[in-house]
C-alpha cells in the first residue's frame, strides 16, 4: 500500500460526522472552524434522561466548546457554562486540547414543561456565561459575561465582542442527537493591508455565513457546505480531526476528592454508612470505597477497585 493510499484511508478513519476541521481564506485575513457532532454527542447525554429542549442546548453548547478548542494554543481544559436563576440552571461542557468532551445539564425535574420557553433567557432567566482555561501549564483564565440573548450564538458573539480584540463569530445549530457549528475570526493585517478592505471581507464572509440553515449544518458534509457558502472564495480546508465523548473521571480522582475531606471526616462518613459511594455528575461512573479503602487512601495508598 502507497503512502498516498494509507494517508487518504487514515483520513476516512475519522467520521464525518464527528469531526472538526480549520479552514482559511487564501485572499483575506480570515479563519474559520467548522464542526459535526453524532454519535459522539448522543454517547454525551446517553447517562441522563434530558428533555429534547436541553439536549439541543448542550449540543449546541458541545460545538461551541470544540470550535473554541481549535482556536487557543494551549494543553489542557475549556469549559463552558451558560448558568441562571431559571427553570434550566446549568449547561455545561467540558473540551480537551484533544477535542474530547463531557457535557452536563441541571434543570427543574418537576416541572419540565417550563422548559418550553422560547428562546434561551427565558430558560436561563437571569443568566450569564462563564468560560473557563485550565492549561497543564500557566495559570487558569475565566471569563464572565451577562447572558440576556436569545440564542447562545448571541452570546457567545457578545462574549467575543466585550473581551476579544479580533471579530468572532458564531453560527451553531442542534437538534439533540445531533450538533454543528462554525466559527469565523478575523486575523492580524496580513494579505489585506487596508481597514476598509479587512473590514469589506470580514461583513461579507459573514453575511455569506449567515445564509447557512440549521438542516444544511446537520446534514451536508463540511466542505459540501464551505462550498455552498463561499463558492466564489478562494478557500482551504484542512484534514478531518476527531471528536470523540471522553470522561475524565476514575477511582484515583475521586480518591484524592476523598482525600482532601481530611482522615477525621472520611473516617466518619464510611462508619457511619458503611461505605461511600461518589458519582460522576457527567457519566454517572459511581465509585465506591469501604472501610478498608479509606485507611489505605490515607496510607498514601492506592485503594483496590471493586
Amino acid at each position: 500500500m502507497s503512502k498516498q493510499d494509507t494517508d487518504l484511508n487514515q483520513k476516512e478513519a475519522v467520521s464525518q460526522k464527528d469531526c472538526a476541521q480549520r479552514f482559511i481564506f487564501e485572499n483575506a485575513d480570515l479563519r474559520g472552524e467548522i464542526v459535526s457532532l453524532s454519535s459522539s454527542l448522543t454517547e454525551s447525554l446517553s447517562a441522563h434522561d434530558y428533555p429534547v429542549t436541553v439536549k439541543a442546548l448542550l449540543g449546541e453548547l458541545a460545538a461551541a466548546a470544540v470550535l473554541l478548542s481549535s482556536t487557543l494554543k494551549f494543553e489542557g481544559i475549556l469549559s463552558l457554562q451558560a448558568k441562571g436563576d431559571g427553570p434550566l440552571s446549568l449547561l455545561m461542557v467540558e473540551c480537551t486540547d484533544q477535542k474530547t468532551f463531557r457535557a452536563l445539564a441541571r434543570w427543574d425535574e418537576e416541572n419540565t414543561d417550563k422548559l418550553t420557553a422560547k428562546g434561551l433567557s427565558g430558560l436561563l432567566g437571569n443568566g450569564q456565561l462563564v468560560m473557563t482555561i485550565d492549561p497543564h501549564k500557566g495559570n487558569r483564565y475565566q471569563g464572565i459575561v451577562p447572558l440576556h440573548h436569545e440564542t447562545l450564538a448571541e452570546g457567545l458573539n457578545a462574549y467575543f465582542k466585550q473581551s476579544e480584540q479580533l471579530p468572532t463569530r458564531f453560527w451553531l445549530a442542534s437538534n439533540g442527537d445531533q450538533g454543528a457549528g462554525i466559527l469565523l475570526q478575523a486575523l492580524p493585517a496580513s494579505i489585506e493591508q487596508e481597514e476598509g478592505e479587512r473590514q469589506e471581507s470580514w461583513s461579507r464572509m459573514v453575511m455569506l455565513a449567515d445564509t447557512a440553515t440549521e438542516a444544511e449544518m446537520l446534514e451536508l458534509e463540511h466542505e459540501s457546505l464551505l462550498l455552498r457558502l463561499f463558492h466564489e472564495e478562494e478557500v482551504r480546508v484542512f484534514d478531518r480531526e476527531a471528536v470523540t465523548f471522553s470522561c475524565n473521571c476514575s477511582r484515583p480522582r475521586s480518591a484524592k476528592i476523598l482525600a482532601s475531606l481530611g482522615r477525621e471526616e472520611a473516617e466518619s462518613m464510611v462508619a457511619d454508612l458503611g461505605k461511600i459511594e461518589m458519582g460522576c455528575q457527567f457519566c454517572s461512573q459511581t465509585y465506591t470505597f469501604t472501610v478498608q479503602d479509606v485507611a489505605e487512601i490515607f496510607r498514601g495508598n492506592e485503594p483496590k477497585t471493586h
